[in-house]
């Protein structure tokens, strides 16, 4: 589903003007990366958004605006907006430069820039222990690093990252270790709050350096989901035989870098989605009653003929037999080994989506 801020700008990249359409997507971008928080922006926001897209005004005056707006505001409904608003236009500006440092100097100077005059701690690493229930962990934290150790760890994670060759290396080797850094950089959590949107800002900043056409429609669309993948990729509890996931990372990735299609689902992310085989994802989403029907059959006897199925559920065998067709376009089953001596496998549609 589209979301309304992009409703409200996506006519000028539909327009096609060059300058345009990086103005949007940029905007985009940095208004969409709220969501990891939880923040919506106001129609001020996208308003004055509207008018530097447009040319009428430069990000100086849109800074400038916003700034002023919340001085001066009187309604005190706006002030759930002020936070995302600030941020937006920071990201903005700092997307819209070519300037750029490789070092956690540089992470550093991006939270400062993004939260200065929204946190006390803006630019500065915290000096307390974190833990944040996920719902994507029903609850259970990542384990950060040790404040002690934010500065050290991040040193070296960002010398093994400089002195890392991706020449001859291929996409898919080259995407897998980007994951791990970005991954390994967040883990860290070095700041007390806007963690997520710094690194999400520095990643960017640093993948155009590789030369690549990011699709920053992705990050745009896909904020909320990015952050669950980072918790995957930096989760795990032995007891309940859950490990780090990086698949979830890698998607987002692929999309981001490589214009792949991978849905990105916040619910794919959850610790439980997979139990029962998805069956529950494919009750509620995917499937009309038939079909659950002819699937709970299948899963508890993958060899049944359609005959079988036609007498079980009380519909005749041509009626079966279409609607199967049906669901094997759809991606719910498919027919292994042939008709005589094959079977029906019900389908997990986040790998198959592969």
């Amino acid at each position: 589903m589209e979301k309304n801020w992009n409703l409200g700008l996506s006519e000028y990249i539909k327009q096609g003007e060059p300058s345009k359409v990086e103005k949007t997507i940029t905007w985009e971008t940095a208004i969409g990366l709220q969501d990891v928080d939880g923040l919506k922006t106001s129609n001020y926001l996208i308003e004055s958004a509207r008018e530097h897209i447009e040319g009428k005004i430069d990000i100086n005056e849109v800074k400038y605006r916003i700034n002023q707006y919340y001085k001066v505001k009187n309604n005190k409904n706006e002030e759930n907006y002020e936070e995302a608003d600030k941020v937006s236009v920071r990201i903005a500006e700092i997307l819209s430069e070519k300037s750029f440092n490789f070092n956690y100097i540089e992470l550093l100077n991006i939270h400062k820039r993004l939260f200065n005059g929204i946190y006390n701690h803006a630019g500065k690493f915290r000096d307390y222990n974190i833990t944040k229930e996920e719902w994507v962990l029903n609850g259970d934290t990542v384990t950060y690093a040790s404040y002690d150790s934010i500065k050290s760890v991040l040193e070296f994670d960002f010398e093994q990252e400089k002195n890392f060759l991706y020449k001859n290396l291929s996409l898919e080797e080259s995407i897998k270790h980007l994951c791990y850094f970005t991954s390994n950089i967040w883990q860290i959590h070095p700041f007390g709050e806007g963690n997520t949107r710094t690194t999400a800002v520095f990643i960017i900043k640093y993948l155009r350096t590789f030369g690549f056409n990011i699709n920053n429609e992705v990050f745009a669309n896909n904020s909320f989901y990015f952050r669950n993948a980072l918790v995957r990729a930096n989760y795990k509890n032995f007891e309940k035989n859950i490990f780090e996931d990086i698949s979830f990372l890698e998607k987002f990735f692929y999309n981001l870098l490589a214009s792949t299609n991978y849905e990105l689902k916040n619910r794919f992310t959850h610790i439980d989605y997979n139990k029962n085989n998805n069956l529950k994802e494919l009750e509620y989403n995917d499937c009309t009653l038939e079909e659950l029907a002819i699937i709970k059959i299948i899963k508890s006897n993958p060899t049944i003929k359609q005959e079988e199925i036609a007498d079980k559920i009380n519909k005749s065998l041509r009626t079966i037999k279409t609607r199967m067709i049906d669901m094997q376009n759809k991606g719910l089953i498919v027919r292994k080994n042939g008709k005589r001596n094959g079977e029906w496998i019900v389908l997990n549609r986040e790998e198959d989506s592969k």
